[in-house]
């Protein structure tokens, strides 16, 4: 069985952030990461080269293979600034309706830049989804 290559490790959130070359996405992360911090609070973590995670869970699908992951996270990627919401989206339509310009994926939700989106309504589906992951831990 494969081994998952992005894991927990020690560096420094803080110094990853920095490298971000373009101003705004680095502005933007480093809103994010606060955001995270209240909603979660909880210490950021390095999770592989580029996601920054908060919290832990333990999951165990029905084939055997089991892990550690975030409760939740985000990544500057080179497109878009991809938020991790591990619960997924089925529960949050009325949220994601008003929460501005995103697209998403099986539990990724994509931002070009923090302005396109209402940062209220980011704040509680960020909420809403680590409860309902710490619910079902």
């Amino acid at each position: 069985m494969a081994e998952l290559k992005t894991k927990l490790n020690d560096a420094n959130v803080e110094d990853f952030l920095n490298t971000i070359e373009d101003d705004q996405k680095r502005k933007d992360c480093f809103e994010i990461l606060k955001l995270m911090k209240q909603v979660t609070k909880l210490e950021p973590k390095m999770w592989g080269a580029s996601i920054i995670g908060f919290g832990s869970y333990h999951y165990k699908y029905a084939s055997g293979r089991e892990g550690d992951w975030m409760l939740t996270g985000f990544s500057p990627r080179k497109q878009n600034l991809t938020l991790y919401i591990m619960s997924g989206f089925d529960r949050y339509d009325e949220l994601l309706k008003k929460l501005g310009k995103h697209s998403i994926g099986k539990g990724c939700l994509y931002i070009k830049r923090l302005s396109d989106v209402d940062k209220k309504v980011l704040k509680k589906l960020i909420t809403q989804s680590v409860k309902a992951m710490s619910v079902n831990k």
